[in-house]
């Protein structure tokens, strides 16, 4: 973990390992990507089949067998405990009512008396949520992918999910039904983001696909953009806060870990006008540490990537958080909407002591798929409009175009484009 003050001359230096964490695609992963991606494309189900055996250890003769049956989703639904069903269904109701205020309709502009013009708004019809599987299981993963797709009325949802050994969280299948998923297919993997970007026998072919995943998912996914549309690329998980010397050490230091036990590339950094507090946190999160399940991740993680940095003052470090653009940015400081106006890149922003992280990655509504790695600074979190399609309408009357067909044969001769200008010249003719 560095302890830094953000004006010493090397500051950039020490801190530049984090920034660039993750960035790297070596082209080893990518040459492998690009391998099971041709196989994909060439074999179909039998190249999935045998990748989905010999990486998740599953065994299946066919590949009938890679679909979730409605028989077994049901009697997941049922080994789920009655009250985390519960906290579900209130986590997609919740997902639901914050997207639908997102929903755009189609609209038409009468303005002009001799021109309509619009905007048509079209849901996709069939998109792929990738959910992983590996080091932990997402039932939150599915929500946040599947529900704003439902409420943008996408018609079909498809959900890939790897089973290693066989075996699922029953919480991740309830969720998928609750949320509206309509099947659900164990596979995982480039293997998986191929199936659903090129189609097989058994997986239907996608107009889009979004979900996290590990590098070999992320490197897929980028590989096959054009073929589909993706979400983003997401990289490891990041947190910044923003504090001001108030609040508990204990709760700014659980917060840093809430992200540092993702996996070992995280990063989870801490940014005070108060040293004697930043101190107090990083013993917070050593104390904190011993008590985690995952202590070996989250420890790599805040070993390597963490950090506290000192600021002069909380424009300071606003503007530093605007050069970092994180994913997570808590301001954990006494008047956060005082700040709030300095902040300009911020994946999501968690506004005061009482809204830790947590609360936005599992339901205060807001979608937790959130851009990373800086790329907040040009990308928005996932939301109802990466599950539609938007056409211009344009309606031109006779009496429309003999107003600006004059102007539009003029700047097509700018361009030397005379086809494009003889298609309006010759109506105009006709209409004298």
């Amino acid at each position: 973990m560095l302890f830094l003050d953000i004006n010493e001359t090397d500051f950039d230096t020490r801190f530049a390992a984090i920034l660039t964490r993750g960035e790297e695609t070596s082209l080893q992963v990518t040459e492998v990507v690009r391998g099971i991606i041709k196989d994909i494309r060439s074999s179909g189900d039998d190249a999935l089949l045998e990748y989905t055996n010999r990486f998740d250890r599953l065994g299946l003769a066919d590949a009938a067998g890679l679909e979730i049956t409605a028989a077994e989703i049901e009697a997941a639904v049922a080994a789920v405990p009655a009250d985390d069903l519960a906290a579900l269904q209130l986590a997609v109701e919740r997902v639901a009512r914050f997207h639908e205020k997102q929903k755009q309709q189609t609209w038409l502009s009468t303005e002009e008396s001799d021109i309509l013009l619009g905007q048509k708004v079209t849901p996709l019809n069939r998109v792929g949520i990738y959910v992983p599987g590996g080091k932990a299981s997402y039932p939150s993963s599915v929500i946040m992918n599947a529900v704003p797709a439902k409420v943008a009325g996408v018609r079909e949802i498809i959900m890939v999910c790897p089973t290693p050994g066989n075996e699922i969280n029953p919480a991740v299948l309830a969720a998928a039904k609750l949320a509206g998923v309509d099947r659900i297919f164990r596979v995982g993997g480039a293997q998986a983001v191929a199936a659903l970007a090129y189609g097989t026998a058994s997986i239907p072919k996608v107009d889009k696909i979004t979900g996290p995943g590990n590098i070999y998912v992320a490197t897929a996914k980028q590989l096959v953009f054009g073929q589909v549309g993706i979400d983003m690329i997401a990289g490891p998980s990041e947190i910044l806060v923003i504090n001001d010397g108030t609040g508990n050490p204990a709760h700014i230091a659980a917060d840093l870990l809430s992200q540092a036990e993702h996996d070992e590339l995280a990063s989870s950094i801490l940014i005070t006008t108060d040293r004697g507090f930043g101190e107090k946190v990083a013993a917070e999160v050593e104390r904190q540490l011993a008590l985690l399940s995952r202590e070996s991740i989250a420890r790599a993680s805040w070993d390597k990537f963490g950090a506290v940095i000192v600021a002069g003052s909380l424009a300071e470090a606003a503007a530093f958080s605007n050069r970092i653009a994180p994913e997570h940015l808590e301001l954990a400081v006494a008047d956060p909407f005082g700040l709030l106006p300095l902040i300009d890149n911020a994946g999501a922003i968690f506004m005061g002591h009482w809204t830790p992280e947590a609360a936005g990655d599992y339901l205060a509504g807001p979608n937790h798929t959130l851009p990373t790695g800086g790329t907040a600074r040009f990308f928005s979190p996932l939301s109802v409009d990466d599950f539609v399609k938007k056409s211009s309408i344009i309606s031109f009357s006779e009496q429309g175009l003999k107003r600006l067909g004059d102007r539009i044969v003029q700047i097509a001769g700018l361009e030397g484009l005379e086809a494009h200008a003889r298609s309006v010249s010759l109506r105009l003719e006709e209409s004298k």
